[in-house]
């Protein structure tokens, strides 16, 4: 593959990946954007979005596995798979956004100082994202630093285990901000409610599977970091120093 084809891979997988990101984080903090209304009540409305929900789902995690990965990889070199999956799971993704349905029957509705906790809760994921990437270093979410790397005859980098910043605390901070994130929704319609519920199960399924991975490739020293750091809550953080 030419240099030309390789940096449009890499950019189409950072805009849709970076994009539909920023999309579902708007999403989380202002509700539906009501894109396409097909006009379903209740019962249909909920299965319409339970559905997208499964897509993106299922999308996400297959092509995260590793025996899915070693399969695609004898038509998609290693190199471009981190921009592709970006690219599949930001069009899963905007598919989610563009066609949910909103439910007019509210669950929760807050005013006043609940109102502005909750919003406050929601800068406070933001920010500890943007803490966790930090301390990442290297960190590549979209796939696209190793074909820039690539393309610029330079040697890609290895992310080894990271235990700093956030990771001190907690060993998936991104999915603990994430489902900060999901919960600080000041107004919970019905739609809101299975929403944050489907997310929390696929985030919990999602980090069982992950820590196996993470065991089969450090081994020991992720055991010991396991044993002493908690899986999604930080409850340990008060008995951290810095």
């Amino acid at each position: 593959m030419n240099t030309n084809h390789a940096k449009t891979i890499a950019y189409s997988g950072l805009l849709l990946g970076a994009g539909s990101l920023f999309l579902f984080m708007i999403f989380l903090y202002v509700g539906s954007f009501s894109f396409l209304e097909l006009g379903l009540k209740n019962t249909r409305l909920l299965l319409v979005d339970a559905g997208l929900c499964l897509v993106f789902f299922i999308q996400h995690s297959m092509m995260i596995r590793k025996l899915f990965r070693s399969h695609v990889f004898q038509t998609i070199p290693p190199l471009f798979y981190g921009a592709v999956y970006a690219i599949a799971s930001g069009v899963a993704l905007l598919v989610m956004l563009l066609f949910w349905q909103e439910s007019p029957f509210m669950v929760i509705s807050t005013t006043g100082a609940f109102w502005w906790f909750f919003r406050f809760i929601f800068l406070v994921a933001i920010a500890g994202f943007l803490w966790a990437t930090r301390s990442l270093g290297d960190f590549d979410p979209f796939g696209v630093k190793n074909i820039f790397y690539h393309t610029n005859n330079k040697q890609p980098k290895t992310l080894g285990l990271t235990i700093r910043g956030p990771y001190k605390y907690v060993r998936h901070p991104f999915y603990f901000f994430s489902m900060l994130m999901i919960w600080s929704c000041p107004n919970v319609s019905m739609d809101r409610l299975m929403f944050n519920l489907l997310w929390t199960g696929w985030i919990i399924i999602g980090t069982l599977l992950e820590e196996r991975d993470l065991v089969r490739e450090f081994g020991e020293e992720y055991r010991n970091y396991k044993a002493t750091v908690p899986t999604l809550i930080p409850y340990k953080i008060f008995n951290k120093h810095p």
